[in-house]
């Protein structure tokens, strides 16, 4: 990987006073749980007792996939850029999340195998229409993933300079669940039968073509890289909108920025940012576990405890849009609570 980033694990040198002005809000010690730890991490993050969520940004790429032609998913290929245009005019399930909780959203064509050039409202970062079909080469090349690297570190750059400091990050790509599933079980060591689902819907049949189309594109990238290095799972399997998402929140990282992590997907991106650094997952909160099969399993590696359980398997970043609300509610006890001397509340512990 050309670009390196400078990530370091959070400074804890505050923890002792941000702990105590927890414990000094006017409420029993610890009763409120969860928000108390996601209060403390967002504070670590950025490193003040007076936390904050300003101008959040949704990155939506958006990317399709050589492997989709082998019969891996449900859905045709054409919903990638009829989704991205959808997008565009307010209609998708991204696109509602973002405005009930005041995000940007920016759509970015990756590597949509269509035109969307001359579309309104679509930041054209195209790399390649599409990726090729890793059952029979590699995704794309090292230069390529060079390129959509440095496109989510653009992308951050673009949202930190406009005062940004929480970052949600979703995807849209037919067939992306299928790169996400070899990188879980390459990653985790995981046979990958347990790593493979229904995706946007396969019956039975489905996911065991899938698996038997995934199980020959694995056998055959041993073959064709017996001594893998660090990125050659990414470039080999991936999406120009998965690896775009991974530069995106290695950045993020870097800029000290909070992490919303999604679904499968982005949990995989996610999964391959830490690999290739390991402390930036302490700028990630990890939203929800899925429905997609696997998901727990995944989340279960980096010892992550999502917030919410809501069998969802949509995509696009709508999950941790949908926790967003709680993390909110963890930063404005932080600034807007009182705490028991200014109460003139007896401290009863």
């Amino acid at each position: 990987m050309n670009k390196t980033f400078d990530i370091h694990p959070i400074d804890r040198s505050m923890q002792a006073a941000i702990q105590a002005k927890i414990d000094n809000l006017n409420k029993p010690k610890g009763s409120l749980g969860r928000l108390e730890e996601l209060a403390m991490q967002v504070c670590l993050i950025q490193q003040t007792l007076e936390p904050s969520l300003a101008h959040p940004c949704h990155l939506l790429l958006g990317g399709d996939h050589g492997i989709e032609r082998e019969g891996v998913s449900v859905s045709p290929r054409e919903v990638t850029w009829q989704q991205m245009i959808n997008f565009t005019r307010g209609g998708g399930g991204v696109n509602m999340f973002c405005r009930q909780h005041g995000y940007k959203l920016r759509v970015v064509d990756v590597g949509v195998d269509y035109d969307l050039s001359n579309v309104p409202g679509i930041i054209d970062r195209k790399i390649a229409r599409g990726t090729k079909n890793f059952l029979y080469e590699p995704a794309m090349s090292e230069e390529e993933f060079n390129q959509a690297i440095a496109v989510g570190v653009d992308l951050v750059d673009d949202c930190f300079a406009e005062g940004c400091r929480v970052l949600c990050i979703g995807e849209m790509g037919i067939g992306n669940t299928s790169p996400s599933s070899i990188w879980m079980s390459l990653f985790g060591d995981i046979p990958l039968k347990e790593c493979i689902g229904a995706g946007a819907g396969l019956n039975n049949d489905g996911i065991r073509h899938k698996y038997e189309v995934l199980s020959k594109a694995l056998k055959n990238y041993r073959t064709a890289i017996p001594q893998p290095s660090a990125i050659s799972p990414l470039y080999y399997f991936g999406g120009f909108e998965m690896i775009a998402a991974i530069g995106a929140m290695l950045r993020a990282a870097e800029q000290h920025l909070v992490i919303l992590v999604d679904g499968f997907i982005m949990t995989a991106c996610a999964l391959a940012a830490i690999r290739l650094y390991p402390d930036s997952q302490d700028y990630m909160i990890f939203t929800h576990c899925g429905d997609e099969s696997g998901h727990k399993m995944m989340l279960d590696m980096v010892d992550a405890n999502p917030l919410l359980y809501l069998g969802l398997r949509l995509g696009e970043g709508t999950g941790a849009l949908c926790a967003f609300p709680i993390i909110d509610s963890a930063v404005r006890m932080m600034n807007e609570m009182n705490n028991f001397q200014n109460a003139k509340i007896t401290k009863y512990f």
